[in-house]
């Protein structure tokens, strides 16, 4: 790699994706574009993320397949396929809700999408808390910790059934409030872009901004696979809900590998993306909240000498 390339990358791609991404997208459809746009920009978004993972990476190891390459392109592809279903389901929704909302339409775009992430990344936030506490939950979103390396398709790893109800929870307000639909196909793809920012091999740095943006060396802490420790750094697009909720965490002198990751209790989770779809509903999947998202003292212990 060129000596620039590699300060290029650390520095430049977070703002390139943040800025450059989501700033052009706004720039678009705020300007009447067609929303077809998005598409061609989540394309380069992605391209962009593997070409920083293959450059820089955080992990040399981690750029190499560990069987899950085809499992986690189907949960990103359905994943991301429920996104924007329900982007274009919107019109729909709104007119089942009486009144205009409470939208603040008056608002330059960029503040009404702003707004709507802020709303959004606390109702995913607070969803993202419950499943570590709630058993049902639990063994839904346990689909999403079973992952063994960080790449940029991790981030859309999950149970369909999760994404469903955290989606739901962070568009619902938005929904109610009255959301355009042109407001909510940014947010759509802001979505897509953080999760390939929280959950990226990429070795980049934002300096400050990692203690308020839910970037990828916040995010490695949640993926500690000891019980109790993952109980951190809950946000989606920021870590303010995690400020005021006491469960931010970060240690910039930590590294972690593949064995800091997954879920000690459940070594044996399931690796097939069937087999994944079908484990929150087996009596092992319900067996297994008890034992690995609740908390021990020696895990308490671990956290204090990680």
């Amino acid at each position: 790699m060129s000596t620039l390339a590699r300060p290029l990358i650390r520095y430049g791609y977070a703002p390139f994706m943040l800025l450059g991404i989501n700033g052009v997208a706004i720039a678009l459809v705020g300007g009447g574009a067609g929303k077809a746009w998005l598409l061609a920009l989540l394309a380069v978004a992605v391209a962009a993320s593997f070409t920083a993972e293959a450059l820089l990476p955080y992990q040399d190891s981690w750029n190499g397949s560990h069987g899950d390459t085809g499992r986690d392109a189907a949960h990103a592809f359905v994943n991301e396929t429920l996104i924007l279903t329900s982007v274009a389901a919107i019109p729909a929704l709104a007119a089942l809700i009486p009144g205009d909302g409470i939208w603040p339409d008056s608002w330059p775009f960029v503040g009404q999408v702003l707004f709507a992430i802020l709303v959004a990344d606390l109702g995913i936030t607070l969803t993202h808390y419950a499943s570590h506490k709630v058993g049902v939950l639990w063994r839904f979103h346990a689909v999403h910790h079973s992952v063994q390396r960080f790449y940029g398709l991790n981030g859309l790893m999950k149970h369909p059934l999760h994404q469903t109800l955290e989606m739901a929870a962070g568009v619902t307000p938005l929904l109610l409030a009255g959301i355009p639909v042109s407001i909510a196909a940014v947010l759509s793809l802001a979505v897509a872009v953080q999760l390939l920012l929280q959950h990226s091999n990429a070795d980049y740095r934002v300096g400050p901004f990692e203690h308020v943006l839910a970037l990828n060396a916040g995010h490695r802490f949640h993926h500690l696979k000891w019980a109790g420790i993952g109980d951190v750094n809950f946000g989606l697009f920021t870590l303010i809900w995690d400020h005021l909720l006491r469960t931010y965490s970060y240690d910039p002198a930590r590294r972690f590998t593949s064995d800091d990751l997954g879920m000690a209790a459940k070594p044996d989770y399931p690796t097939g993306y069937l087999a994944q779809l079908a484990e929150p509903c087996t009596r092992r999947g319900a067996c297994h909240f008890t034992s690995d998202a609740t908390g021990t003292s020696d895990s308490a212990e671990q956290v204090s000498t990680a």
